[in-house]
């Protein structure tokens, strides 16, 4: 027996429920013709007849009776089926699942994170933070939020916001015992605090000042991929450490950190949400795309 497809049990479906060709053709949006013939290939390929019909009615064999019987509770959960991926389509809903570095969470997410949740209560948010350079389609990310310069060509990127601005500082009692620094290439004679981005350890730092861009080879005594841990040891005045300047913003303002070569501010490349396509983009990824560009900057 030749295994009929989904169009002709749906048609066959059609016909039985409303007891008439004419009627199961509206509705399927097929010609009377048409719709007959898809019955009668239905038949060949079961070997037994489904209809009695004639040029005034249509009715049921007792085989076309327990075909419905077990195939309608299949269709209704094909339809069911349906349904559930439309709302992903229609509004926001879902799970929306994204990676972004722990100062973009801050930075970017925190402000807007009440509102887009209050907004969109059928989706749920994670939030993955890690520095690392993610795969989004491998790691089953929908989206992620990086600094434009760590982008992949391929992906599709939306600007949303500065980024958070490197910071190098060092603490007071630290300063009092080690040469001045007054110039980027100064730091390579002191102990610097490197950080790790995946298997990547970020030996260099890049500044900027009139246009004019460098970078310094560092070492130091501490690699880690959390600011948290080189702001600790800076702090304790162990050496310097590079760190996003809302996580030194209120150590600087207490006098427990100095801020360095100020007028070397290394440049913002931007945070930027990036993604695999612009096909049939989630709604709830749209959501919080339009979340992201009304927030406040």
């Amino acid at each position: 027996m030749r295994k009929p497809g989904l169009p002709e049990l749906s048609a066959f479906a059609a016909v039985a429920r409303h007891v008439s060709f004419a009627k199961a053709a509206r509705e399927l949006g097929l010609s009377r013709s048409t719709l007959s013939e898809t019955i009668r290939s239905l038949e060949d390929k079961l070997g037994v007849r489904l209809l009695n019909r004639t040029t005034r009615s249509v009715a049921l064999t007792e085989a076309g009776e327990r075909l419905l019987s077990g195939l309608q509770p299949a269709l209704d959960s094909f339809d069911a089926a349906l349904e559930s991926v439309n709302a992903f389509r229609d509004k926001p809903a879902g799970r929306l699942r994204l990676t972004v570095p722990r100062p973009a969470a801050k930075q970017v997410i925190e402000p807007m994170l009440a509102r887009f949740l209050a907004d969109n209560p059928a989706v749920t948010l994670e939030v993955v933070t890690d520095s690392a350079l993610t795969d989004i389609v491998r790691d089953g990310f929908d989206a992620g939020i990086r600094p434009g310069h760590r982008l992949e060509q391929d992906m599709i990127a939306i600007p949303i916001g500065d980024d958070a601005r490197p910071t190098i500082v060092a603490s007071p009692q630290y300063l009092v015992r080690r040469p001045p620094v007054k110039t980027p290439a100064d730091l390579q004679s002191h102990n610097c605090f490197r950080q790790r981005l995946g298997n990547t350890v970020v030996n260099r730092w890049s500044f900027e000042k009139e246009g004019q861009t460098l970078e310094v080879e560092v070492t130091g005594s501490l690699i880690s991929s959390e600011s948290d841990l080189a702001i600790c040891a800076a702090t304790a005045g162990i050496g310097i450490a590079r760190a996003p300047a809302i996580y030194v913003q209120g150590l600087i303002a207490e006098g427990r950190l100095t801020p360095l070569l100020e007028d070397w501010t290394p440049a913002s490349v931007g945070f930027f949400l990036y993604f695999a396509s612009r096909r049939q983009t989630p709604a709830a990824l749209q959501a919080f795309i339009q979340a992201l560009k009304a927030a406040p900057r």
